[in-house]
């Protein structure tokens, strides 16, 4: 069995943020399972059980907001006898990557990033599979990186991640079936990149904050941002705030 987690902030104010990529990614291999699961409420977090590459694998987001992911994934680990440094892998946002880059380690720091920091708290140990998914650097002019993470992802950039998360589900088949060094070999490649001038990035940046905010607050686990909702649990949080610390190199 193995236990793959997206993390991200709960809540329809956080949905198609950048800072939601992990969410994502667990949404896009539901979707592809075609399994008909079931979700349930359960560990902190929203959780279903489906069949890869001949093995059982949970999938969980966590729904504590992002600096509270620890004690979910832990709660999980501890629940089906998992050993973290073979069964879990972690699907986080990263603005270090071009958008829809993907890059896999097998253990290592957290980077900054406050929800990867909270499971190594939690997990006494770094020695866990992440796979990040690429958001793109903030644009000339974020001061605060927290402000881009925290962003919605456009329309335009939305299709842009159609391929990128079918990429992490090949990713993620692979780790389950043969771990996460075959994972690494196989995907951690560049993809060919656009150059865009100063004046798109701008207009990018701008449209974020348009686009973004055309969604429905209905859509729930498993889900693109066009298909029907069916199911959204309430989450269950233990703050009213989202994870960003003042300085923090939260997307990373």
């Amino acid at each position: 069995m193995k236990l793959i987690v997206g993390l991200g902030n709960p809540g329809s104010q956080y949905e198609r943020t950048r800072h939601n990529a992990g969410f994502l990614g667990v949404d896009a291999l539901l979707r592809r399972s075609k399994t008909g699961a079931s979700v349930r409420q359960r560990f902190g977090g929203e959780v279903a059980e489906i069949s890869m590459a001949g093995d059982r694998c949970v999938l969980l987001k966590p729904t504590r907001f992002m600096n509270c992911s620890g004690a979910s994934v832990s709660e999980a680990i501890g629940f089906y006898k998992l050993d973290p440094t073979s069964d879990l892998l972690v699907l986080v946002d990263d603005y270090a990557l071009a958008l829809g880059q993907i890059r896999i380690r097998s253990e290592g720091s957290a980077g900054g990033h406050n929800g990867l920091m909270d499971i190594q708290r939690a997990l006494s140990s770094q020695t866990y599979a992440r796979l990040r998914i690429g958001i793109d650097p903030p644009p000339a002019g974020y001061d605060d990186p927290a402000n881009w993470v925290l962003g919605k992802f456009t329309d335009v950039e939305m299709r842009e991640l159609a391929e990128p998360l079918d990429r992490v589900c090949d990713a993620v088949e692979c780790f389950v079936r043969e771990g996460a060094g075959a994972a690494m070999n196989r995907f951690n490649t560049k993809p060919k990149t656009k150059v865009e001038t100063a004046p798109k990035a701008a207009a990018k940046a701008t449209a974020s904050a348009s686009e973004g905010t055309r969604i429905s607050s209905s859509q729930g686990f498993g889900q693109s941002a066009s298909s029907p909702a069916s199911l959204t649990l309430p989450p269950t949080s233990t703050s009213s705030t989202p994870d960003i610390a003042p300085g923090g190199r939260s997307g990373r």
